[in-house]
């Protein structure tokens, strides 16, 4: 088979699903992935016969998106904020509201961004590492610690570090449980924290696309109807007890509790607490501080 009758077949079997232009972005993704080829070079040899394993690599992945497992998944491998980061299904795949919330809190640390007096920053729920490990390689006076409950998430944030070339302190560890807390962030405070917490209620799997929910990790996306700011609420907390005077705190917020997240911030007397919308203009970000 040429590499002009694959590609047909991608469209053929996915463009009902996702579009013309969004199989081609995946078909050239996997091609540079499988055949180690550029887009261009692949557009002036259409005609080329695909080697047995490349059109084999190919044909599954066809069949794994046909299953509307998405691409990133497949590559194994995505990216954020201009850095590369390993992803497979214990992690979400990052997104581009997350790195708003990054931009943001960059933005806000500026007069901050000085080689002497390191500052510390936490991020919760570190998923990929991508939060921590983009501020770690942005922000040089950083020492960046990130926790998260999965150790299976962590193994691959870790090696995230590691490829991007940053040090990051990682704990396993389930923010929920205060008993946690003083066994694992003792004599330390923060001048930063920063997360992106479970969000999405029961009652919004509706809106949800079958790549989003067979294939990501549930714990890493959902929350209860009857307490969708559980995780906003204990880190907080923490944050009152964890964070200096004057500390920042930043969360990617559900667009629909962004009024009630305020004022649960309020309660535990944050202040400047300020609403940020993303760029399609939901409420996506709090920043608050101490």
């Amino acid at each position: 088979m040429t590499f002009k009758e694959i590609h047909t077949q991608f469209h053929l079997k996915l463009d009902a699903e996702y579009g013309k232009n969004e199989v081609d972005a995946m078909f050239f993704l996997l091609s540079e992935q499988f055949l180690n080829k550029k887009r261009i070079d692949l557009s002036l040899t259409p005609y080329n016969m695909l080697v047995d394993i490349e059109l084999s690599q190919l044909t599954e992945a066809l069949n794994r998106l046909q299953n509307n497992e998405p691409v990133q998944y497949i590559i194994g491998t995505t990216y954020f904020y201009g850095l590369e980061f390993k992803v497979n299904q214990h992690t979400l795949i990052p997104r581009p509201e997350t790195e708003e919330l990054v931009s943001l809190a960059i933005e806000s640390l500026k007069p901050h961004h000085v080689d002497s007096d390191k500052i510390n920053i936490l991020d919760i729920g570190t998923g990929t590492g991508c939060i921590a490990i983009s501020l770690a390689k942005l922000i040089g006076n950083a020492h960046v610690f990130a926790l998260d409950i999965s150790s299976q998430a962590l193994k691959i944030a870790q090696e995230n570090a590691a490829l991007n070339a940053v040090e990051v302190s990682f704990i396993e560890t389930d923010i929920l449980k205060e008993t946690n807390w003083t066994e694992n962030f003792k004599n330390i405070q923060f001048d930063v924290i920063i997360s992106n917490p479970p969000y999405v209620r029961e009652l919004e799997k509706a809106q949800m696309k079958d790549n989003v929910l067979n294939f990501e990790p549930t714990s890493a996306l959902f929350v209860s109807d009857e307490d969708p700011l559980i995780f906003y609420r204990a880190i907080a907390k923490f944050a009152s007890e964890y964070m200096k005077p004057n500390g920042l705190l930043f969360f990617e917020i559900n667009q629909y509790l962004a009024q009630e997240t305020k004022k649960m911030l309020e309660m535990h007397n944050f202040e400047t607490i300020e609403i940020y919308q993303d760029l399609s203009g939901n409420d996506r970000m709090i920043k608050a501080t101490k």
